[in-house]
C-alpha cells in the first residue's frame, strides 16, 4: 500500500490531499493568516520537495481571511539588514511557487493584502470568492513592497493601476479585481476550494512537459522580444510533441476516442 507523502511544515501550514491535488492551508487565522519568517521558510521547504506524487497544488487560507500581509509587528522590530535578507526570503518563497514543477492555484477569499497579493500573485490561476478585497496598504506604512510584489503584480494589472493602489490604498473587491487581471474566476462565498479542485484536478491530467511549458516557458515568453519567443515556443512545441503520451492523445482524438472541445459556462 503506497504511504501518502509527509512534509515538513511548521504550525501556521497544513496540507490536505485530494488525490493528486494538494492543498496547502494558511492556518494563523487569529493572525488573518499574517506571514511570518517560519511560514515563509515552510513554504520554501514545501515547494522546493514536492513529492512526485503531487500534480497540483491549491493554495487557500483558514478562517475568515485568505492573507492579510506579512507580520509587521515582526518588521517593526528587526534591524535594517534583517529585513533586506527577510525580503529575499520572501522572494526565494515565491519563487519557488511560480516555477513550481505544478501548476498553482490560489483560492482567495476575504483579505488578499500587502503580502497576501503577493503570494497569490504568484500563483499560475487565481479563484476569489465573492468577499474578497485586495490592497497595497505599503504606503501607509511607510514601506514598501518586499515580496517581488513590484514584479509580479505590474504584469497582472500594470504598473498605473499598482501605483494607485500604494499611494492612494486604493481598495478593489472581487468583481473589479476579476476585471483589471487579479483573478482568473470569481464564485459565491464558500465555493472557492470546490472550483480550485475542479481547475486543479483539470489541469492534473495535462502532461508534466506540457504544464513545463505552460507555467515556465509562457511567462518567459511574454518577456523576451518577439524573435527569442517565437524560438522557445518552437522548442517548446518540439518538446510537447516528442513525448510518447502525446502521439497517443492525438491519435485518440483522430480517431475520435477524446473528448472533443465543448463551452460551457
Amino acid at each position: 500500500m503506497t504511504q501518502p507523502p509527509q512534509f515538513d511544515l511548521p504550525r501556521s501550514l497544513s496540507v490536505d490531499l485530494h488525490d493528486n491535488v494538494a492543498v496547502l492551508c494558511l492556518s494563523r487565522p487569529e493572525k488573518r493568516n499574517a506571514l511570518d519568517a517560519e511560514t515563509i521558510r515552510g513554504i520554501d521547504r514545501f515547494f522546493s520537495d514536492l513529492p512526485s506524487a503531487i500534480h497540483a497544488v491549491i493554495i487557500r487560507g483558514n478562517g475568515d481571511h485568505f492573507c492579510a500581509g506579512a507580520d509587521l509587528g515582526m518588521i517593526a522590530e528587526i534591524a535594517d539588514s534583517s529585513t533586506l535578507f527577510g525580503s529575499q526570503e520572501y522572494h526565494r518563497a515565491f519563487d519557488r511557487i511560480e516555477h513550481s514543477r505544478v501548476p498553482v492555484i490560489a483560492v482567495l477569499h476575504g483579505a488578499v493584502v500587502g503580502g497576501g497579493l503577493e503570494l497569490a500573485a504568484a500563483a499560475h490561476i487565481r479563484v476569489a470568492e465573492r468577499g474578497t478585497y485586495y490592497a497595497l496598504p505599503e504606503g501607509m506604512r511607510g514601506i514598501f513592497v518586499g515580496g517581488a510584489g513590484s514584479v509580479r503584480i505590474p504584469r497582472l494589472i500594470g504598473v498605473p493601476r499598482m501605483t494607485d493602489m500604494i499611494l492612494t490604498g486604493r481598495t478593489y473587491g472581487a468583481e473589479l479585481g476579476e476585471a483589471i487581471g487579479l483573478s482568473q474566476y470569481v464564485v459565491e462565498p464558500g465555493a472557492g476550494l470546490t472550483k480550485g479542485l475542479e481547475l486543479a484536478k483539470l489541469a492534473a491530467t495535462n502532461l508534466p512537459v506540457t504544464n513545463f511549458a505552460i507555467i515556465r516557458a509562457l511567462p518567459l515568453i511574454a518577456r523576451v522580444d518577439p524573435e527569442a519567443g517565437s524560438l522557445l515556443e518552437s522548442l517548446m512545441f518540439t518538446a510537447t510533441t516528442a513525448q510518447d503520451e502525446t502521439r497517443q492523445r492525438l491519435r485518440a482524438f483522430l480517431n475520435k476516442q477524446a473528448p472533443k472541445v465543448s463551452h460551457h459556462t
